[in-house]
């Protein structure tokens, strides 16, 4: 799972886990479109990958489903628990945000965002 001196795509194994080389996307990266079920295609233009780069990391993901997948989960869960501490952590700081008057001179502004945000909500 390293690079080749000839400058061939691998899968390798990076400090983020399990990489496309010669660039910084993850086979979770991937994985999170594979699970939303987007087309290969879509996802090789969202990245800026080549046809052999999406090619390889979709074989390999593929090949060792189990392995990739397990990997996936601990990703998953690492990422939930971070987003729970920042917004555990930032909860009163949002709160004391939001009872801010808005700056002068953007009163209207806030005013039509606070429209758009009820209209929003309505339809949702």
């Amino acid at each position: 799972m390293t690079p080749t001196s000839n400058g061939k795509v691998a899968i390798i194994r990076t400090e983020r886990g399990l990489t496309i080389s010669g660039t910084r996307i993850t086979l979770y990266d991937i994985m999170d479109y594979l699970k939303a079920q987007y087309p290969p295609k879509f996802i090789r233009s969202l990245f800026y990958l080549t046809d052999e780069q999406i090619n390889i990391a979709l074989s390999y993901i593929e090949t060792n489903l189990a392995e990739v997948e397990a990997e996936y989960q601990v990703v998953l869960k690492q990422a939930q628990e971070n987003r729970q501490y920042w917004e555990e952590r930032n909860r009163e700081h949002f709160a004391r945000v939001a009872t801010m008057p808005p700056k002068p001179g953007k009163e209207a502004l806030w005013a039509k965002l606070r429209e758009q945000k009820a209209r929003h909500e309505l339809e949702a």
